[in-house]
C-alpha cells in the first residue's frame, strides 16, 4: 500500500481508503464478517476509513467502534462526518446548527472509541448553512481537541468551490470516478489552496461493469435498486466503459481506482465492500499505472 500526505493536515492516508457505510454497517449483515473486513483492510495497510452519524440508520459507526476495540489507531485515519443523522423511517434529517454539530462529534467519539476524530466532515450541506456561528464552532472543536482537521464531504461543485476559499476547512470529499473527469479543474483549485482531496464514490457505484445486473446476495439486491432509482443516468453511462473489465493486467475496479489515483491531487480514493476477495483486489489497485492506450480510451468514452 502506497500513502499520500491529506492536503496539510500533516496526516498521510492511504491510497486506498475503506467505506464503512451502506450494507456494511446494517444489522442485516454479518456483525462477525463486517468487522472482520475492517481488520483485513487494516493488515492490508489501509489507514483511512470512512463513516457518517447518518449512515447505515445509525448503525454504522457504533459497528466501526467495536470494529476498532483492542486495535492500534494510532496510525489510522477515522473520518465521520456530522450535519445528517437517521430519523427514522428510512428518513436522514439534517441539522447543521452549531449545537447539533457539536453534539454529533462528541457521540461520534463514543460511538467511535475514539480520544479524537481524526477527520470531521460536514455532511452535504448547502452553502447557506455555512454560517460564521458554525465556523467558530467547528474551530472550538478544534481548539478542544476533540477534532484534529475539518472537512465537506459534498457531491455539490458550488458548495465545494465555496470551501475551497474557506481556511476553517482542510479537505474536501468529492465524486470522483470515471464518470466525472468534469470534476478534475475543482480537485487541482482544492489542491492548489492545501485542501486534501478525497474521491468519494471512486468506483462509480460500479456502474462501468452494470453491477446493477449481477445479483448474488441480498447486499446486491438493495444497490442494484439503488442504483436503478438514485443513479439510472450513471448506470447508462457506466456501460459506456465496459472495456475496463477487458484488460489484460487489472481488473475492472483496479483499472477505475488507477484512473483516480492517476491525479496527483488525490490523497486517497475510498471505496466500500462487503466481500473479502474485492477488498484485497481494490486494495492491490494502490500503486498500478493505467497503460497510456487505456487512458487515452478512457478519455474517448468520457467525451462520447
Amino acid at each position: 500500500m502506497l500513502y499520500r500526505s491529506l492536503g496539510r493536515t500533516g496526516l498521510q492516508v492511504s491510497e486506498i481508503g475503506y467505506g464503512c457505510a451502506s450494507w456494511w454497517g446494517k444489522p442485516t449483515f454479518s456483525e462477525a464478517t463486517a468487522v472482520g473486513l475492517v481488520h483485513a483492510a487494516i493488515d492490508l495497510g489501509v489507514t483511512f476509513l470512512d463513516t457518517g452519524a447518518s449512515y447505515s440508520a445509525g448503525e454504522a459507526e457504533p459497528r466501526l467502534g467495536r470494529a476498532l476495540k483492542g486495535r492500534d489507531v494510532s496510525r489510522l485515519v477515522v473520518a465521520t462526518k456530522a450535519g445528517t443523522f437517521h430519523a427514522g423511517g428510512g428518513r436522514i434529517g439534517r441539522n447543521f446548527s452549531p449545537a447539533a454539530v457539536a453534539a454529533s462529534a462528541e457521540r461520534s467519539l463514543r460511538n467511535l472509541g475514539l480520544d479524537v476524530l481524526p477527520l470531521l466532515q460536514l455532511h452535504g450541506p448547502a452553502v447557506s448553512e455555512l454560517t460564521d456561528e458554525l465556523l467558530a464552532a467547528l474551530g472550538d472543536l478544534k481548539a478542544r481537541g476533540l477534532v484534529r482537521a475539518l472537512g465537506v464531504n459534498s457531491f455539490d461543485p458550488a458548495v465545494i468551490e465555496h470551501v475551497v476559499d474557506l481556511p476553517q476547512f482542510d479537505a474536501v470529499m468529492v465524486d470522483y470516478n470515471v464518470l466525472r473527469p468534469e470534476r478534475e479543474p475543482l480537485i487541482a483549485r482544492a489542491a492548489a489552496a492545501g485542501k486534501g482531496v478525497l474521491a468519494g464514490m471512486a468506483l462509480a457505484m460500479g456502474h462501468t461493469g452494470l453491477k446493477v445486473a449481477k445479483i448474488r446476495g441480498p447486499q446486491d439486491l438493495w444497490y442494484a435498486a439503488r442504483g436503478l432509482v438514485r443513479h439510472r443516468e450513471e448506470v447508462r453511462r457506466g456501460a459506456r466503459f465496459g472495456f475496463l473489465h477487458r484488460q489484460p493486467d487489472m481488473t475492472g475496479s483496479q483499472a477505475a481506482l488507477a484512473y483516480v489515483l492517476a491525479s496527483p491531487h488525490v490523497s486517497c480514493a475510498v471505496i466500500g465492500t462487503t466481500r473479502p476477495a474485492h477488498l484485497y483486489e481494490n486494495a492491490a489497485a494502490s500503486g498500478m499505472a493505467l497503460p497510456p492506450a487505456l487512458m487515452a480510451r478512457i478519455r474517448k468514452a468520457q467525451a462520447g
